[in-house]
């Protein structure tokens, strides 16, 4: 399992990305990417489905930083909102 922060941040970053992507302009390429960081997300968590890997990702970053929680939310509202205008 990986631990580490930085990458736990970006590949967390990066499926909301693209999952609220894919919601808005669902393509083959969208969601070849979006299952390849969702594997990543399980391997990096020791997890087997992406809801698991995305509460362990989150539970560990959290751990780290108190606020996560807050900037998380904000930044997963804002890149929706985005990928939705997009």
């Amino acid at each position: 399992m990986l631990m580490a922060r930085p990458v736990l941040k970006n590949l967390l970053e990066q499926y909301e990305t693209l999952s609220a992507r894919h919601a808005a302009h669902g393509s083959g390429e969208s969601l070849r990417r979006l299952e390849d960081v969702s594997y990543t997300l399980c391997v990096s968590t020791g997890t087997r489905d992406i809801d698991a890997a995305l509460a362990a990702a989150r539970h560990r970053l959290a751990a780290t930083d108190p606020g996560h929680h807050a900037r998380h939310a904000r930044h997963a509202r804002a890149k929706h909102a985005q990928a939705l205008a997009s």
